[in-house]
């Protein structure tokens, strides 16, 4: 299976990004160049990485039965200074809310999505120490 994503440049440091038929804008900060009209790329990987474990993580707890009323992720990266910079150790809170969530299947599906199944984890794994934690409120 394969994958084709169109950027297209628009102006300044500003890009256009075309993925799946949705249109994204993607720009610098002013400080470099662009208009701030959109996100930097590299945050944009982090919001992949959060959004791909979040799937995996809500269909596996479907697959469960188990039910959350709201459900949370955030991803912090540090960056390394050097050229080519990028994150060196990425680490993923998930957030869980709900009365009564059994914690060892939450935790099974987090496991799941970051041992198995996140693509995008596996990916940015070969580049960064990825941690996470799990968080439950209720």
């Amino acid at each position: 299976m394969s994958t084709k994503v169109d950027v297209t440049w628009k102006e300044e440091m500003s890009f256009e990004a075309e993925v799946n038929n949705h249109k994204l804008t993607i720009d610098a900060d002013e400080k470099v160049g662009g208009k701030d009209k959109g996100p930097r790329p590299k945050p944009l990987s982090l919001a992949s990485l959060g959004g791909c474990t979040g799937m995996d993580v809500i269909s596996i707890l479907k697959k469960m039965r188990v039910e959350v009323d709201s459900f949370r992720i955030s991803v912090d990266a540090e960056q390394n200074d050097e050229h080519p910079k990028h994150y060196n150790k990425i680490h993923i809170t998930y957030s869980f809310k709900g009365k009564d969530l059994p914690f060892d299947k939450l935790e099974k599906a987090v496991n799941l999505s970051q041992e198995r199944y996140c693509g995008v984890s596996y990916m940015l794994g070969k580049a960064a120490e990825i941690t996470h934690e799990i968080k439950v409120e209720e």
